[in-house]
């Protein structure tokens, strides 16, 4: 049997991939998480074979939690199911180390062929999405990242020193960078630019 873990914030979205995946055979799902933090702790006490997570989720995203696993050797492979055909997303869970990428519009029966491919040591991407991945570089850098998204919340450049424990200066300095990286004229331009590439 494969152990999979599902973590999904939206309620009625987990409860029917449980579902789903509880009819195959030699699949069995073993818990769900409704954000990444709760995953994370599921993941180490459990230790799933396989986590299928959604990218936006509270807590600690997709990506973030994917990261983690890989950097702790949590002993767990990651397949990502979300709505996002993003190729910068792509891009970044295959940074993250992730076996498997899937659109959630993908048929059922192609979710549990995955997980079966990523817990034999195989890759499961979405085709299309794998060629788009490649025609985009991302040219920002993680604080850089970092910075853009909690702008693009609203925080300002004090809130966010604040939280990072850097200076205003140095938060100015970033944002600056991040907007002339993406050739736009503001924060909220390139915030809205960078989510819609799946940079952030």
């Amino acid at each position: 049997m494969i152990r999979v873990l599902l973590a999904e914030d939206q309620a009625m979205v987990r409860g029917a991939l449980s579902a789903l995946l509880k009819l195959e055979s030699d699949l069995d799902v073993i818990g769900c998480a409704a954000d990444g933090e709760e995953a994370w702790r599921f993941a180490q006490d459990q230790k799933p074979d396989i986590v299928v997570t959604d990218i936006e989720m509270p807590n600690l995203t997709g990506l973030e939690l994917a990261q983690r696993i890989r950097e702790r050797d949590a002993g767990c492979k990651v397949i990502i199911l979300t709505t996002f055909a993003r190729p910068g997303f792509l891009r970044r869970a295959l940074d993250a180390g992730v076996g498997g990428y899937l659109l959630k519009d993908a048929p059922a029966e192609q979710l549990a062929e995955a997980i079966r491919k990523v817990h034999r040591g195989g890759r499961a991407i979405d085709p299309q999405l794998a060629l788009e991945a490649w025609s985009g570089h991302d040219p920002l850098n993680d604080r850089e990242r970092q910075i853009l998204r909690l702008a693009g919340e609203g925080l300002s450049a004090g809130d966010i020193a604040g939280q990072l424990h850097l200076s205003q200066g140095t938060v100015r300095n970033y944002l600056s960078e991040a907007i002339g990286k993406l050739g736009v004229s503001n924060r909220i331009e390139a915030y809205r630019l960078a989510r819609q590439k799946g940079w952030l």
